[in-house]
């Protein structure tokens, strides 16, 4: 009542909310235009590129009554921090504390192995199946690049217990703060064995974590630090430890060089909780981030101007995901039709994209895990430190026939009478066209096997 006669006062009309409204809002259409449901192809490029490379006509159905941002909208609000599908029995078994181990005899060391190394394939062939089957693709999209990103092997590191846990870690933070995530994964047991934090201590300091650190994490390869301050954040993450007991961390003060560092320009007796704080506080970082993730959404090369934009915005925020996540969604560069199919499909975008949108659910997950592996992506077990490298790296004369022998394999799979499927999905197949005109007389099942086989289909 008091803001309607104020503005009686000066002389305006009194409005009921509803019309006030109507007014605001055509006020903003006025400025930036009626907003435009998308079309087929865009539909289909927004699920493409954040899910696992073809998506289902449902899905693009879906997204086609909304604009793009209302798309990116409701794919965020979709993210889900916990998994569809039940983990593996047992998944969380640690190692046992070293007076047990002790104790043991050779052969229950042996029996301890066996079942440590079942529980470890029982992990892999469990996430898979939960890519194939979760209702938000761009969560495990997500979760894959955080693996990626802060890796650790399973060969290395050994219990799967701690690779399980890692990998709910990247899932409840998928679109969170980075800063949180990044001090979470440091600090956790699957991070520290296979960076070697565990072996590090005041008088012989490991490098392992703190070269990663900067160079892969945070800054990118050879900027912004010196060897000299790897040197000294190594000391700084002396005494970061796993304690036995509770498969926590623990900070071990007998094996901290508590002594003054110099990093950076900065000189204290600095923790490793210091020297992330420092770095995280480097514009450097936003940028890094921010280039990694355009090449996985938009294209292999970051446009540097939209970068900076996207980089600055992330780091006043605070190093929030969620809102970068949306900017690179909603970016000119992404909505641009020359930056679609210019991304090549990682072996798992390649089988668990064509699986979902073919409706195909293999009962052995362990030959789903068998073919991303020989095809360079074994998952839970990264090549290094740096990851997959992705990109033109997953196609060379090895791997191409495999994929192909692969598509041939679930198009037999696909029943030739199945027309009307075969009809529906041809168009959700390539994200440019095919590189062969249909022949004369093309059946629909013969035409899906052209699309699978088209050079296109390897791309995104």
């Amino acid at each position: 009542m008091i803001a309607r006669q104020g503005m009686a006062g000066r002389g305006l009309p009194a409005l009921g909310l509803a019309a006030l409204a109507a007014l605001v809002l055509a006020l903003v259409l006025a400025l930036v235009g009626p907003v435009r449901a998308l079309t087929f192809d865009e539909a289909r490029h927004l699920l493409s590129r954040t899910g696992f490379g073809t998506p289902s006509a449902a899905g693009v159905t879906a997204l086609m009554p909304l604009d793009h941002a209302a798309a990116v909208d409701r794919l965020l609000g979709g993210l889900g921090a916990e998994p569809v599908t039940p983990p593996p029995p047992r998944v969380g078994e640690r190692p046992p504390p070293p007076a047990a181990w002790a104790a043991l005899s050779a052969a229950e060391r042996r029996a301890l192995r066996t079942r440590r190394s079942e529980r470890g394939s029982q992990l892999r062939e469990w996430w898979l199946g939960e890519m194939l089957e979760t209702p938000s693709p761009l969560t495990e999209r997500l979760v894959l690049f955080w693996h990626n990103h802060l890796p650790s092997s399973l060969r290395q590191v050994k219990w799967p217990a701690y690779i399980y846990r890692q990998n709910a870690t990247f899932r409840r933070h998928a679109a969170g703060n980075y800063a949180d995530l990044l001090r979470q994964v440091a600090k956790q047991p699957a991070m520290l064995l296979y960076l070697d934090g565990q072996t590090n201590r005041a008088g012989n300091p490991n490098e392992n974590f703190a070269r990663e650190f900067l160079e892969l994490f945070t800054f990118g390869e050879g900027l912004v630090y010196t060897e000299g301050d790897i040197r000294e954040a190594a000391r700084a993450f002396t005494g970061w430890r796993i304690d036995p007991e509770s498969g926590g961390f623990t900070f071990a003060g007998a094996l901290h060089d508590g002594g003054i560092k110099t990093f950076m320009g900065r000189r204290g007796p600095f923790t490793g909780d210091d020297i992330i704080d420092i770095v995280l506080d480097e514009p450097r970082v936003a940028r890094h981030i921010t280039e990694k993730l355009w090449r996985i959404f938009i294209s292999p090369s970051p446009d540097p101007t939209e970068v900076g934009r996207l980089a600055t915005q992330f780091r006043r925020s605070g190093h929030a995901l969620g809102p970068l996540l949306k900017g690179l969604l909603t970016s000119p560069h992404f909505l641009n039709p020359a930056n679609r199919g210019v991304l090549v499909k990682s072996p798992i975008d390649l089988s668990v994209g064509t699986l979902r949108v073919l409706r195909l659910r293999p009962d052995d997950k362990a030959w789903l895990a068998s073919f991303n592996r020989r095809l360079g992506q074994d998952v839970l077990d990264p090549p290094n430190v740096r990851g997959w490298l992705g990109g033109t790296t997953w196609i060379t004369s090895a791997t191409l026939p495999t994929r192909h022998a692969f598509l041939l394999d679930l198009w037999q799979s696909v029943e030739k009478t199945a027309t009307a499927a075969a009809d529906r999905l041809a168009p959700l197949l390539l994200p440019l066209p095919a590189a062969e005109p249909a022949p004369a007389g093309e059946g629909p099942h013969a035409r899906l096997r052209r699309l699978l086989l088209d050079p296109a289909f390897q791309l995104k």
